[in-house]
């Protein structure tokens, strides 16, 4: 799907989303409002246009040139066409329709609604300090430098840990046989890793390897069968306060959000049939 094609279609989800949840406004309430234009007795509010333009340019709408603005519209215009249509010949009543506006508007009300509560709840210097001590206090103590050499079956694994014991060289290998491309270009190196970063299957048996030890037997995940080798171990440092201070923002408010919402659903009255 070409992107002016997913534009329209994503504008036209969002145009019905608004159509079914509302009743069509007549020509005489489009005349009363700031619209940008009316299709069918549809307005397009000047509101709208603008929170599209600066969606898709990243700039506000009086920031762009007078033929940009045009185009936009031009792209407004044809999603309502296609939204009226959806609505005129059933589409916008199939069930499946039906169930992507749903979940449209769910998640442009669970994003407003979060920007809303928020907009004066921000995250204290106080709050991100706090935030920051326990993601460290969280961390792993250590890092490992490991590289690895994935193959798609046990009996494949266990011939090159029999090839590692007979002296073949670790990294010619991985560059030879690893599927994972991404490291066998660097023999099987995979750089410096905390445990936590890794599935636990594969974090824990690195974690019982000593620097130089290399996997007694093939480690299963989902990925497939590895030959780990570690290549150095050492102590982990927490990354500076300020060079993380944005995302701790962000975690701060988020656990501020998800004990607001708690709060609605257990004051909500609620049935469930699944």
């Amino acid at each position: 799907m070409n992107r002016m094609l997913a534009t329209v279609c994503t504008l036209a989800i969002a145009t019905l989303t608004i159509s079914c949840s509302q009743q069509t406004g007549t020509r005489a309430d489009a005349k009363k409002l700031d619209n940008v234009a009316v299709v069918d007795g549809h307005p397009i509010s000047r509101n709208t246009f603008n929170e599209y333009a600066k969606g898709v340019s990243g700039k506000p709408a009086e920031d762009l040139t007078e033929a940009q603005r045009k185009d936009l519209l031009q792209d407004l215009i044809r999603a309502e066409v296609i939204a009226i249509d959806a609505e005129t010949n059933g589409v916008a009543a199939q069930d499946e329709t039906r169930a992507a506006l749903d979940l449209h508007r769910l998640d442009v009300l669970s994003q407003a609604s979060t920007k809303h509560y928020l907009k004066d709840r921000k995250a204290s210097e106080e709050e991100l300090r706090a935030e920051y001590e326990l993601q460290v206090a969280g961390m792993s103590k250590v890092e490992y430098r490991a590289s690895h050499i994935l193959l798609p079956t046990e009996e494949a694994a266990r011939q090159v840990i029999a090839e590692l014991k007979a002296g073949a060289d670790f990294a010619q290998l991985a560059r030879k046989l690893s599927a994972d491309k991404t490291s066998s270009v660097k023999g099987g190196d995979l750089d410096w890793f905390s445990p936590k970063s890794m599935t636990p299957v594969f974090a824990d048996a690195v974690t019982r390897l000593k620097k130089g030890e290399t996997s007694a037997a093939p480690v299963k995940t989902e990925y497939g069968w590895h030959v780990l080798r570690v290549t150095d171990i050492r102590d982990a440092t927490p990354p500076p306060y300020e060079s993380v201070k944005d995302r701790l923002a962000k975690v701060v408010e988020g656990k501020k959000f998800k004990a607001y919402s708690d709060g609605l659903v257990a004051k909500a009255k609620i049935t469930q049939s699944l």
